[in-house]
């Protein structure tokens, strides 16, 4: 029997969908994505270099797909059981563990790359 695939619009349509629908019911989805405008509102102001761009974009990629893939896992523990159990819990919370030392790691790095920046302002005042 041949497996048909998805024509690829429609593949990039469903990865959108899963986009949208982690923005639309996760929280802290949406507070990644204010921080995504922040930083990038901010980078803009200082006119950071291309590095310091190519560094940011990466984190904002590293921390949202982890959420995503927090997500994603949060929904299929929830399909299979609704009892707690203790690989439930540690599946849920090493995938939250995941995204938070990823959005702590992204913090540091932002500050290394922010404070200069503000340093120079502050002197300038």
């Amino acid at each position: 029997m041949k497996n048909k695939k998805n024509p690829l619009t429609e593949s990039f349509g469903y990865a959108f969908e899963g986009i949208w629908t982690g923005i639309r019911n996760e929280r802290n989805m949406k507070i990644h994505c204010l921080a995504i405008i922040v930083v990038t509102l901010t980078g803009t102001l200082f006119q950071i270099t291309a590095m310091e761009w190519c560094i940011c974009l990466l984190l904002f990629a590293l921390v949202a797909a982890l959420e995503l893939v927090n997500t994603a896992i949060e929904a299929v523990v929830d399909l299979v059981t609704e009892e707690k159990k203790p690989l439930a819990k540690i599946a849920k919370d090493t995938a939250a563990g995941a995204v938070l030392f990823a959005a702590i790691i992204s913090v540091i790095i932002g500050c290394i790359i922010f404070l200069p920046y503000v340093l120079e302002l502050f002197e300038k005042i």
